[in-house]
């Protein structure tokens, strides 16, 4: 986590992007990570390849990975 509702993702290609999640409309069934706390509980899943919270809530890896692109930090070939 690098803030309230933000996270910075490394993935499997070796782009690393920061993603922030602070304008996002926090309703329905993600209304709870609204709360900084509730947020900071997210944990990668292995067996779907994204990032998921304990209540069972997950984020689709395309889109994340799209955000990371738009907001790049470095890559596996740029960092060597």
């Amino acid at each position: 986590m690098i803030g309230d509702h933000s996270l910075r993702l490394l993935f499997e290609d070796g782009t690393v992007g920061d993603i922030s999640f602070d304008d996002g409309e926090w309703t329905g069934v993600f209304e709870p990570l609204r709360d900084p706390t509730e947020f900071a509980k997210v944990f990668v899943d292995p067996q779907f390849g994204t990032i998921a919270w304990p209540n069972g809530l997950d984020m689709a890896p395309e889109r994340l990975y799209q955000a990371a692109r738009r907001h790049p930090l470095a890559t596996a070939t740029s960092a060597h």
